[in-house]
């Protein structure tokens, strides 16, 4: 999703930084500066530390986070801060020739909340869950993949996967996939990485490969 229908590499850390702000407030505490640097921080173990230095829960903590991370990406994407690049529109031709999925390491909430206030015709969205064990799921490992494949009934050796980094092409090399490595203006100058079975410079592209 990030980087291949939302514009920009992937989300920005002011998303996490008032994700925590809010959950901390919720909560009702008061962290050092020192400890809410941990608690902003994107990967559980940090926050996990933050917690265990301001006394807080961390699996409820995360969870809180969670749901406000969502909630402030939401309220980005209505007041236009961020948007889908141009070529999306080629998902509703991929979508009358084919079965076409959104997965994305990003949130379940977001996942769809993107689909919906974009009007994309998915057949399947489908993101990590707001748990400790959700994130650890994420790409480039390929349980994200196999759990989409088997919601839709599909195999995986006749399915390929877009993204924009070198952790997409690993995990559809690693769920069985062709991947497919996008080229966007930020990772222009990236060399391609290792495994990817097609380059390619827009989602119009994708016309012409897929069959």
């Amino acid at each position: 999703m990030d980087g291949v229908v939302l514009e920009g590499r992937g989300t920005p850390q002011i998303v996490y930084d008032r994700a925590a702000e809010r959950a901390v407030a919720e909560i009702g505490v008061e962290p050092s500066e020192r400890v809410m640097s941990l608690l902003r921080a994107h990967g559980y173990v940090t926050v996990a530390r933050g917690c265990a230095l301001a006394d807080i829960e961390p699996r409820e903590f995360w969870r809180l986070k969670e749901k406000h991370a969502c909630e402030v990406c939401a309220e980005r994407l209505r007041a236009g801060e961020r948007g889908v690049y141009d070529d999306t529109d080629a998902i509703e031709k991929l979508a009358d020739k084919t079965t076409v999925a959104l997965v994305s390491n990003n949130r379940q909430d977001t996942v769809d909340f993107v689909a919906e206030q974009f009007d994309l015709p998915f057949d399947l969205t489908h993101g990590r869950e707001p748990t400790p064990e959700g994130f650890a799921r994420r790409k480039p490992f390929p349980d994200l993949l196999f759990d989409a494949s088997d919601a839709l009934e599909a195999e995986t050796q006749d399915s390929l996967y877009v993204g924009d980094r070198k952790k997409d092409v690993a995990a559809a090399r690693a769920a069985g996939m062709e991947a497919v490595y996008l080229r966007r203006s930020h990772n222009d100058e990236v060399p391609p990485p290792k495994g990817a079975d097609h380059e390619l410079g827009s989602l119009n592209d994708l016309l012409r490969v897929v069959i």
